[in-house]
């Protein structure tokens, strides 16, 4: 029977589905979308979107993603999508902003991790009028460079704190690449927490180099661009033989004095509370991975057609709504 009923489902329902969920929504209220995405490993043969990519968890299966956008506002996922393993998230974006356009979204914002980060991608939600919540590294150039313009200033700052998240933040405009046409925001965030974390972090792993890089004097030995980074190599004169690595102090300097900073750019006026707070509301949809593959019984989909994986995928979104 239930082979039976995922071999009956028809993509014409699901996408009558989607269409239908989507369209009782109400589109003149303004609400941010988070949009998020996973991937699965599957060894089944006869599945077509399955393909070699980069899951975070290499088990050397083809894989394939599944991504959802959520309506942080109201708590509800609005659709998902499925696409083969090899497309990274950064080109499916895109896509996906088409489709929210064809749903009828109009004053919509997207909550998105850093993995969404792209000219491309700001341009086009831009282009369609969309405001975005997005997350950048610290290290980053552009951000490091704004974040040791204003190192000191806010830290310690009692008006700074933002209660609730432990941080001290604030917020400074800035265009986002050159040629921008616009200012966006800049949230500069400092963690105490985050800070320890990070730098106890940084200091394992040079001393890790370090005890390696001295473990192989006087051996002939390359070394991968992530000691270059940290290290100066020194070699013999025909460049073979490994002789002594020196700390690059300033490299290493830098970026312990960055531990424990992250920013938050939002195309739209707010505060650095109201950033992070939009941000978080992340957590909800990534809740919503961790019970499909866990009490939702989904990390496998022990299906073996393509008709079959689309129907169970289904299944899971609307599995996902009711839960």
């Amino acid at each position: 029977k239930v082979s039976d009923f995922l071999q009956s489902i028809t993509a014409n329902q699901s996408v009558a589905f989607l269409n239908e969920w989507n369209e009782k929504r109400n589109h003149r209220e303004r609400i941010y979308i988070s949009y998020d995405s996973t991937n699965k490993n599957c060894q089944a043969g006869d599945i077509e979107m399955l393909e070699y990519g980069n899951p975070k968890d290499d088990g050397g299966a083809r894989i394939f993603n599944y991504a959802i956008a959520y309506d942080a506002d109201n708590r509800e996922p609005l659709f998902y999508e499925e696409y083969p393993g090899s497309i990274v998230d950064v080109s499916q974006l895109q896509y996906m902003l088409e489709k929210v356009k064809a749903y009828g979204y109009r004053k919509a914002g997207f909550i998105l991790d850093r993995g969404y980060f792209s000219k491309p991608n700001i341009q086009f939600m831009d282009s369609c009028g969309y405001d975005f919540v997005i997350m950048v590294k610290g290290m980053g150039k552009l951000v490091s460079a704004l974040i040791t313009e204003r190192q000191g200033t806010f830290e310690k700052d009692r008006s700074c704190s933002i209660w609730g998240y432990h941080v001290y933040g604030t917020t400074v405009r800035h265009q986002l690449y050159e040629g921008d046409t616009c200012d966006r925001y800049f949230h500069l965030f400092h963690s105490i927490s985050k800070e320890h974390a990070e730098r106890d972090s940084l200091e394992t792993k040079i001393e890790h180099m370090s005890a390696l890089l001295k473990k192989n004097e006087g051996k002939e030995v390359s070394f991968s661009k992530a000691y270059s980074e940290y290290f100066d190599l020194y070699y013999n004169e025909d460049g073979k033989k490994f002789l002594f690595a020196k700390e690059k102090a300033d490299v290493i300097g830098r970026e312990i004095s960055l531990c424990g900073y992250f920013s938050i750019i939002t195309s739209a006026k707010m505060t650095a509370r109201e950033a992070i707070g939009l941000y978080k509301s992340r957590d909800a949809s990534e809740k919503l991975f961790r019970g499909d593959k866990s009490y939702l019984g989904n990390k496998s989909l022990r299906v073996y057609s393509d008709e079959s994986a689309s129907a169970k995928i289904f299944i899971e979104f609307v599995a996902l709504i009711i839960r």
